[in-house]
């Protein structure tokens, strides 16, 4: 299974049917959801996930509310009468805590999904229309967890690792948190890694270039039989560079008879970079 049907599954054990306030406030998310459609005197709640189905097929059970269990091709549906649901609109009187997450947990069990977190973290819910996207992420935002909209197509989404975190917790699925969270770490510790490696090979190709002309600066310089003639402090550092290429200037200075800092090493291999650069105008 993905990811998403995970969280589904674990939404959809979730014990609330002794409390009617919270089970009309998830049935309620459930209707609010894009895949919630009016046909005649009905209201059809379609979907693929069979945990989405089968929560709303017990919450509807639990306050009796008839409905029609279907099944066409590959989408499961629940069939409603209409005029069994007017008790569910009440958007606006909905203020509790608990009842406001069963709400947005009906609307993200009603058409959310989130991606898999070793793949790239996206969670989203669909609407129908911006009115009924922007209510519900209004109330997401309520508890402080910075929710988008994307009016182009009626969507509320998380592209935060931390937001979903925190968006999963919301809704109760408690274990769905730890995993994605155990995810998360090891993703991000292995994002720090490899931007530590990618930032070492890129120092270590500017040393490698910047040692590459240096070189070639004191073999010019040897070439034109000028190098016997250096102050014996630029010998003494091109002789260190010749054999130790790959080190940096700081450790390059470390090794020197008398030791000196990287800007005393970089002053004396500009020096020999002039020399050799004077030496090629007037070759």
């Amino acid at each position: 299974m993905s990811f998403s049907s995970d969280v589904k599954e674990e939404l959809s054990k979730i014990n609330t049917y002794n409390k009617k306030n919270l089970v009309e406030a998830e049935i309620l998310g459930y209707l609010l959801s894009i895949n919630a459609k009016k046909s005649g005197e009905y209201v059809e709640f379609i979907t693929e996930n069979e945990f989405n189905i089968e929560r709303l097929y017990k919450l509807l059970f639990n306050l009796k509310i008839d409905y029609e269990p279907n099944t066409r091709r590959k989408v499961l549906v629940a069939k409603i009468k209409e005029k069994d649901l007017k008790l569910f609109k009440r958007e606006e009187t909905i203020t509790d805590e608990e009842e406001l997450k069963a709400l947005v947990r009906g609307a993200f069990l009603g058409s959310g999904s989130v991606n898999d977190p070793n793949k790239k973290y996206h969670l989203e819910i669909l609407f129908e229309d911006e009115e009924k996207a922007k209510f519900i992420q209004n109330i997401i935002k309520s508890f402080n967890i910075n929710i988008k909209l994307l009016k182009s197509n009626n969507t509320i989404y998380l592209k935060e690792g931390e937001e979903i975190s925190k968006f999963l917790a919301l809704i109760g699925a408690v274990k769905s948190v730890l995993s994605f969270e155990e995810i998360r770490v090891l993703r991000e510790t292995r994002n720090n890694v490899n931007r530590l490696v990618n930032c070492e090979t890129a120092n270590l190709n500017k040393i490698a270039s910047a040692s590459a002309k240096q070189i070639e600066d004191i073999k010019f310089i040897k070439k034109m039989k000028k190098y016997d003639s250096l102050p014996d402090y630029l010998i003494e550092i091109a002789e260190a560079r010749i054999e130790n290429p790959e080190i940096s200037l700081k450790e390059l200075g470390e090794i020197l008879e008398t030791p000196i800092g990287k800007s005393g090493v970089n002053h004396r291999l500009k020096k020999i970079q002039e020399i050799a650069d004077e030496l090629r105008k007037g070759n």
